[in-house]
């Protein structure tokens, strides 16, 4: 199987854990120490949220594909 050279989903991934690392640092600079520490605690919990997601959206599509090449090599079997 061929690897594409741009996969969406990991450039989602990496672009989403970059903005959700600098919101955090943002909260820390903008809102100092305590105040930011609840900000920061759902940010992170968006991130891995985020993550998770993305995770059983590979895992998805990783599958479909599979389903479809059995598929496609049980139909090529199939035919005489």
């Amino acid at each position: 199987m061929a690897h594409k050279s741009f996969d969406p989903l990991r450039a989602l991934a990496i672009g989403s854990q970059a903005l959700g690392f600098i919101l955090i640092i943002t909260l820390e600079t903008m809102l100092g120490g305590e105040a930011a520490r609840p900000w920061q605690g759902v940010t992170l919990a968006v991130m891995v949220a985020f993550a998770l997601a993305l995770a059983l959206a590979r895992l998805y599509r990783r599958n479909k594909a599979r389903k479809t090449m059995a598929r496609r090599l049980a139909d090529d079997d199939d035919e005489p």
